[in-house]
């Protein structure tokens, strides 16, 4: 449970705060845990800032339910409804918390690595959609499914920057809606 807090703390500073602006302290007194349990789960900074990224994704999918069964091309439109969904409640439209760290940490060559890995797993999930379709003939056989997830990937992060930057959703359906006529261009009849 207290490692659980600390994550979760550090999750929510560092998603409005960003990590530098994040200290050990801070996730501390937010959490409620000591120093001495703060280093019984995570030896420094760098190892929580990797479990934040990794609960971040966690949320992010939680979000996404079917994108973990996508086997049809209303499957993909679903997920992107449930994208859209979180878009457009009253707290949104919200930043991706994955997009947040990057524009932060894209350059620093330890933490660099971690958030291609989470991106690449979200991005695995829809590859895993469209290797699916194309084993069912549903996709164009010479259709490259990583190159599709990743151009969805790029859609889906582009539009979610601009719809928290402008405060209004039609980025993310724009951007949605582009990725989703891309990848179904590649469809089969």
């Amino acid at each position: 449970m207290t490692r659980d807090a600390i994550v979760d703390a550090a999750a929510e500073l560092m998603y409005v705060n960003g990590v530098a602006g994040t200290s050990v302290d801070k996730v501390l007194a937010a959490s409620g845990a000591g120093k001495s349990q703060m280093y019984h789960y995570f030896k420094n900074k760098d190892q929580l800032v990797e479990a934040v990224i990794a609960r971040f994704l966690e949320k992010i999918l939680g979000n996404q339910p079917t994108i973990f069964e996508l086997h049809d091309w209303a499957d993909f439109d679903q997920w992107a409804s449930e994208i859209l969904a979180v878009q457009t409640t009253a707290k949104g439209p919200i930043a991706c918390p994955l997009g947040n760290l990057t524009g932060e940490l894209g350059d620093d060559p330890k933490m660099a690595p971690l958030l291609d890995k989470a991106y690449r797993e979200w991005e695995s999930h829809l590859q895993r959609g469209l290797e699916s379709l194309r084993e069912q003939g549903k996709l164009a056989a010479d259709a490259d499914p990583a190159r599709l997830a990743q151009a969805a990937m790029s859609c889906v992060q582009g539009g979610l920057l601009m719809a928290h930057l402008r405060h209004d959703v039609t980025p993310i359906a724009d951007a949605l809606q582009i990725a989703l006529d891309h990848l179904k261009s590649h469809a089969r009849p």
